[in-house]
């Protein structure tokens, strides 16, 4: 919106010829998501308060998570406005990937946003029940896959791009459907199963929308990707925007999340904040790279997974609990510890990710 009003206005005054530059616009992006998140996330706070939805922590984690109980949740609300309102704001409206990308963080966080109103309001821990979340995250998925698929802007609709590898492409076929669903929905709960101690999934989604930011600038870049050989895809460059916009919403939600928190995101904003990375993963093609950069994700979800499989197999826990951060916790890391050196081996994940660019 801004990006068409501001821009048209170069024929008259030149210095408004700034507003046509991608890299000008993500800075703006991040400037405009961190002061929107970070002005009104108070105001939200004491809303959350008064409205009585706070956070009710179950008495089978780790007993240092008892004193959150009461602590405000849903702050993902925020997080996701931020984030679409900035992007409809900076970016061009007439790219489709926009809108896909606005669609697939919406739909996710009000999925989150209904599991969240059933465990803050009617006091329903469980929440939504798995089949009806993972029915509505393949729904929304599948219908994302379907559009990419038969997107005919796209010649690499259906491929797979490896990296460290020139130009290495598998043709999925009709197979990319299903596997694109499992990536978006996948790196949806990934962040959700994250979300446990205070500030260590937002900072993580922080690194992810700075590395993700700077390889879709490159692939949506026709010179760059020539120089760097790696598969140009015309109009993603825009997506640049989108990744500015989610890493200034999280940093400023991350100033009220840090420990002590003030506030918790909640599944509305971890569903919400997966989804994207998984749906801005697929349109440009770094799927692979996705597990790379949000390497934590991976090992929380697998944690969890080995967890579940051992214990039923065998009768035992292969980690002292799960997800990982709380295995960590309960063997005795401060929460900050934890989160500190989580977030250390995530930038050494987004560092070898971009490494991807140059090793070919």
């Amino acid at each position: 919106m801004l990006y068409w009003l501001l821009y048209s206005l170069h024929e008259f005054f030149f210095p408004f010829n700034v507003f046509r530059y991608i890299t000008f616009r993500t800075a703006m992006a991040v400037v405009t998501a961190f002061t929107i998140t970070f002005l009104f996330t108070p105001y939200l706070i004491r809303w959350l308060q008064r409205g009585g939805f706070t956070q009710q922590v179950r008495d089978d984690g780790p007993q240092s998570h008892l004193k959150k109980s009461g602590t405000p949740t849903m702050g993902g609300l925020l997080i996701l406005c931020s984030i679409v309102v900035t992007s409809l704001l900076w970016m061009d409206l007439k790219n489709p990937y926009l809108w896909v990308m606005v669609i697939s963080t919406v739909l996710f966080g009000l999925i989150g946003l209904a599991d969240d109103y059933l465990k803050v309001v009617r006091r329903n821990h469980k929440g939504l029940r798995a089949c009806q979340k993972f029915g509505l995250q393949i729904l929304i998925a599948t219908g994302i896959s379907l559009y990419l698929y038969y997107n005919p802007h796209d010649p690499y609709s259906t491929k797979l791009s490896v990296p460290f590898f020139k130009k290495w492409l598998i043709d999925l076929s009709v197979f990319y459907i299903p596997f694109a669903v499992f990536v978006m929905v996948g790196a949806s709960n990934a962040v959700n199963l994250t979300d446990g101690i205070d500030g260590l999934a937002i900072g993580l989604v922080a690194i992810a929308a700075l590395a993700n930011g700077a390889l879709v600038y490159i692939s949506g870049h026709s010179g760059l990707a020539r120089y760097l050989q790696v598969l140009y895809l015309p109009s993603t460059g825009e997506l640049t925007i989108f990744c500015g916009a989610l890493f200034g919403a999280a940093l400023g939600f991350l100033w009220y999340n840090t420990y002590p928190a003030e506030v918790f995101m909640g599944d509305v904003g971890a569903l919400g904040l997966g989804g994207a990375l998984g749906t801005l993963a697929v349109i440009t093609k770094h799927e692979i790279v996705l597990a790379v950069v949000g390497g934590i994700f991976v090992f929380e979800t697998v944690s969890v997974v080995l967890q579940v499989v051992s214990f039923k197999l065998t009768g035992r826990r292969v980690f002292k609990m799960a997800p990982l951060h709380h295995h960590f916790e309960v063997k005795g890391w401060a929460e900050p510890k934890t989160v500190v050196r989580f977030w250390i081996v995530g930038i050494l994940l987004a560092l070898l990710s971009l490494s991807t660019l140059k090793l070919r």
